[in-house]
């Protein structure tokens, strides 16, 4: 990885927003050391280098699928307003035959078997990647962009989806349950540092700058019942996220929940700090019902991340279809 292209989080960034300062002043936005125009935050961290360096160590063998299912009924925040995934059919066999919806004749209708369908969903459904516009501070999000002069009735015109590259590098699993000895964390649960720090030393692990960062609770096994999936899930904390994006520099953090953090709020008049934190303040974004439960199962936590998210142009988020290769 160039020293060129890190230098900027680890020095720039770390100094212009000290831990200290984090928890004395009111939250406000983050500058990126990237320049004034940067609409990437810590996706700048992936290189040409970086890229080659983890495709080089691919090993083959299985490939692990780490995005879920999309049905009618499945997981949501619904409990917010949002639409729940839906899909209908626009065409079927017997259906075309009847209305014969390309005027090409019944013969040729009968003979043809088209099936066409739609969907409509909240860009958050399933799995996916949340874009730094997603949530900000006081009418601003990650480098300064404000809803007043860059948010218009078609979305945002920066830090859209649009602009997420496709995602090519090191991905690590931190597996919190497996560490605490349970096949899922209890409800609510507030992942913390020291977590984190001893599931990587026990699965043999360091963080290195540029990971793609997943973190595993254990309740993806819930997936199919959404009630229960969405019932008070456990998530990350606000000390645990700093761990990660301050000191271990992490490009992207993810989690196999939907909440990502835990709550009720560690902050007063935020009700999403560590949302607020990793994407407005510090330019991370954060992935969201990533199935980790095969990797849990094979026991990989370092191997190489690939995934790309659709280019929803002006979204606060896209889904994404994530896969991961083991590694020498």
């Amino acid at each position: 990885m160039q020293t060129s292209t890190l230098l900027p989080l680890v020095l720039g960034l770390a100094l212009s927003f000290p831990l200290s300062a984090a928890a004395e002043t009111p939250a406000t936005v983050g500058t990126s050391p990237w320049g004034r125009d940067d609409q990437l935050g810590a996706l700048n961290m992936m290189t040409e280098r970086s890229r080659a360096s983890i495709l080089s160590r691919i090993t083959g063998g299985t490939v692990y699928d780490l995005s879920v299912e999309y049905f009618i009924g499945m997981p949501g925040w619904h409990a917010a307003g949002d639409p729940r995934y839906q899909i209908w059919m626009t065409h079927t066999p017997r259906g075309t035959v009847t209305d014969d919806p390309l005027q090409v004749g019944e013969a040729a209708n009968g003979h043809v078997s088209y099936t066409g369908s739609a969907i409509s969903m909240y860009t958050h459904t399933g799995t996916h990647l949340d874009a730094l516009n997603h949530f900000g501070l006081d009418g601003e999000i990650y480098n300064h962009f404000s809803a007043d002069e860059h948010l218009g009735d078609a979305g945002w015109q920066m830090t859209g989806a649009e602009t997420i590259p496709p995602i090519v590098a090191r991905g690590v699993m931190i597996d919190v349950a497996t560490f605490r000895r349970l096949d899922m964390l209890p409800a609510g649960y507030r992942v913390t540092r020291a977590d984190l720090e001893g599931a990587l030393a026990r699965q043999g692990v360091e963080l290195q700058a540029g990971d793609v960062v997943l973190i595993r609770t254990g309740r993806m096994a819930l997936y199919e019942h959404a009630s229960r999936y969405m019932d008070n899930p456990p998530g990350l904390g606000l000390e645990a996220a700093r761990f990660l994006a301050d000191e271990s520099h992490a490009m992207i953090v993810g989690a196999d929940n939907l909440s990502f953090e835990a709550f009720p709020s560690e902050i007063e008049g935020n009700y999403v700090p560590v949302h607020t934190y990793l994407l407005a303040q510090r330019g991370v974004p954060i992935m969201e019902l990533v199935n980790l439960e095969g990797l849990a199962q094979a026991g990989l936590y370092e191997f190489a991340f690939i995934g790309g998210s659709l280019k929803l142009r002006g979204a606060d988020a896209a889904p994404l279809r994530p896969i991961a290769l083991p590694i020498d």
